[in-house]
């Protein structure tokens, strides 16, 4: 599938949910690895502002992408930020959806516009 590039420059993107371990496996609790690296993935969730929208998303890093400084409700930053479209078969009904993935997660800031 293929994968697009977002340009979060002009989004303000708010931590909701801290990065913890993503489950590969719910029945068995194996934990995802990164298919090239195999590192650990990890899960955070945020709300991503842009353009007077919102919406909530869960972004997928490598651990070693998740630095310190990192607070619930703070400015965060995402480089790296793309989206992959996914579909499945589970249980004979079609799922879809978008898979959002960064290199890292780090603090981030309100954009001067914003703070004034």
């Amino acid at each position: 599938m293929r994968v697009i590039r977002i340009d979060a420059s002009s989004a303000t993107i708010l931590l909701t949910e801290a990065p913890a371990p993503k489950v590969r496996d719910r029945q068995t609790g194996e934990i995802a690895k990164d298919a090239v690296s195999g590192e650990t993935l990890m899960t955070l969730g945020v709300v991503y502002i842009d353009d007077g929208e919102s919406a909530l998303i869960q972004v997928t890093v490598p651990e070693s992408g998740v630095t310190d400084g990192l607070t619930v409700g703070a400015p965060v930053a995402l480089p790296g930020l793309v989206a992959r479209p996914w579909q499945s078969v589970f249980n004979g009904q079609q799922r879809h959806g978008i898979a959002y993935r960064a290199t890292a997660v780090m603090p981030g800031a309100f954009s001067m516009a914003e703070a004034g």
